[in-house]
């Protein structure tokens, strides 16, 4: 297989931020903002506040201070990664939205394993010993964000890329997971075993050794190394050798200056240190991806041995907690063309169109929406169904097989589908044992979940939909906005269309109809009288009476 997909992404974050800025897509904040109360609910505002996914933007926070009055000189981003899919597809180097599910696809396939430098620029400053410790030190010298002000116990690394190591393998593994400042030189770690995250995987072998498990904190990097970490990859898979494909050529590598693990040569900010295998710390509560606070666990800690970083360097920060969300758009635009090649060429099921993953207040992990062409067999319908709770463990927990003509980014469509094209009795089936994935803990919550399928396709031809024809629907749209009327918006359906049960002979007598020749239609009615069927009596019926 070839790449087609040419990509022209960024080396680091700052030409990221440029591309950004180029496109429009960059706001600079530069007056006094609070990390710790303002930072996050400002960002907020454009996922909550009812604009239209377009127009959300990354904000670049220059003048930023805490509670205490204390400055910052280290910038911070956030929404750059994915505060919408053109930002992610920019991110990607890609010109087209449709690009970015065969470009992963590609990289995944063919890898290109990292370059080992010498000298990196996320090196350019070392901080080590008495420069970890202690007020204005440390990590308390860096301006981390708190997410959910009100609920949250401390700032969090959120856009963090949290590289460990596989101590049988050698095999690196590089992962999204929450990281709580404790001290200056201290972090709470929270690596989901409930996800079978890779890092605590290596986790449990290093404490079965009794060692603890070195590990490097990415903070801020380009793009194609970021979208790598929240992604699922088979575990004798280097993240940053997929990444290292997305780009096109292999990402430059550094050795760590207190660990044996090799990080990305141009990333902002490597925190590099040492989880502890034996105790336990408490952390949280912390607002989480599921959208809910995510309660008090004893999860790991790291002891910091290292600082190192760019001369000028930007932190990256993610919205993420309730959906839509920065994390939310990272994982839709890249899952939803893996699920559709899963459906389709992994387990090639015929007359799969599109797959939706619902994004408001799911987090793309509960519902799942497959479009299928209209006529596509029902046994090809259930392979889809099935196939979509195969793919990955923790999503689909509702899966919706609609046609073509439902829109699956609407849920008046989905359940428009639902109520008249299945029958509960017959059109639904339940897959027990599934993985409960990512949710909130509840004294409900056990150990297994389960998958509800639903077959809301059309089962034969039905009457169209009751709405005037898509010609008539479009002109008054034209004289609407000719009599100055308030601004519409197209909603499916907003014309009217035959799903197979429609004759010539009714498509004429409406022609008839709108031709203000309605009279006709009468004369030709009255020649079909009938007085042996009763009131209701289908035409079809009474005609062969």
């Amino acid at each position: 297989m070839n790449n087609d997909v040419k990509s022209n992404c960024a080396k680091d974050l700052h030409e990221h931020l440029q591309k950004l800025d180029e496109a429009g897509l960059l706001i600079r904040i530069d007056e006094p903002i609070n990390k710790d109360t303002e930072m996050h609910p400002l960002v907020r505002w454009q996922f909550r506040g009812g604009l239209k996914e377009s127009q959300r933007k990354a904000f670049l926070f220059t003048n930023i201070i805490d509670s205490k009055g204390k400055k910052f000189d280290i910038p911070v981003v956030i929404g750059a990664l994915s505060a919408n899919s053109d930002i992610y597809r920019i991110g990607m180097g890609v010109k087209d939205i449709a690009d970015i599910g065969p470009h992963w696809e590609y990289a995944i396939n063919h890898p290109i394993p990292p370059n080992l430098v010498n000298q990196a620029p996320c090196q350019e400053v070392v901080l080590k010993g008495d420069d970890l410790h202690g007020a204005d030190k440390g990590m308390d010298a860096l301006p981390i964000p708190i997410s959910t002000p009100g609920f949250d116990v401390a700032p969090y690394l959120t856009s963090s890329n949290v590289i460990t190591k596989d101590p049988d393998s050698g095999v690196q593994n590089m992962g999204t997971y929450r990281a709580g400042l404790k001290a200056s030189d201290r972090l709470g770690v929270m690596m989901s075993a409930a996800v079978r995250a890779g890092g605590h995987a290596h986790w449990l072998k290093y404490r079965e050794r009794k060692e603890k498990m070195p590990c490097a904190i990415v903070l801020g990097c380009s793009p194609v190394v970021a979208f790598c970490g929240p992604q699922k990859f088979r575990t004798d898979l280097d993240e940053l050798s997929v990444a290292g494909a997305l780009q096109g050529k292999a990402i430059d590598v550094v050795k760590g200056v207190t660990v044996d693990l090799l990080v990305p040569a141009d990333a902002e900010i490597i925190i590099e240190g040492y989880i502890d295998t034996e105790f336990l710390e408490p952390e949280g509560p912390f607002g989480e991806s599921h959208g809910h606070i995510a309660l008090e666990d004893f999860n790991m800690n790291m002891q910091i041995t290292a600082i190192t970083r760019k001369q000028k360097p930007i932190i990256t920060s993610i919205i993420s907690q309730v959906t839509p969300s920065e994390s939310s758009v990272i994982k839709r635009v890249a899952y939803e063309p893996m699920f559709l090649t899963h459906l389709k060429k992994t387990l090639g099921i015929q007359g799969v169109v599109k797959v939706s993953l619902h994004e408001p207040l799911t987090n793309l992990r509960r519902v799942t929406i497959i479009q299928l062409k209209n006529g596509t067999p029902s046994t090809e319908v259930w392979r889809a169904l099935h196939g979509a709770t195969s793919f990955i463990a923790s999503c689909s927990k509702y899966v919706i097989a609609v046609n073509e003509d439902i829109d699956p980014d609407d849920g008046d469509s989905i359940f428009w589908a639902m109520s008249y094209r299945s029958n509960p009795e017959l059109d639904t089936q339940i897959v027990k044992f599934r993985d409960p994935g990512h949710g909130p803990r509840t004294e409900h919550r056990t150990e297994f979940d389960s998958s509800l399928l639903i077959d809301a396709t059309m089962k034969g031809a039905m009457p169209p939909i009751a709405l005037p024809k898509k010609e008539f629907m479009e002109h008054a749209k034209t004289l609407w906005t000719k009599l100055g009327l308030p601004e519409i918006k197209e909603q499916s359906p907003w014309f009217g269309y035959s799903l197979g049960d429609w004759t010539q002979e009714w498509d004429d007598a409406a022609k008839r109809a709108t031709d203000s020749n309605y009279l006709e239609n009468g004369l030709l009615s009255a020649k079909n009288r009938n007085s042996h069927v009763m009131p209701n009596t289908h035409v079809r019926d009474g005609k062969s009476s």
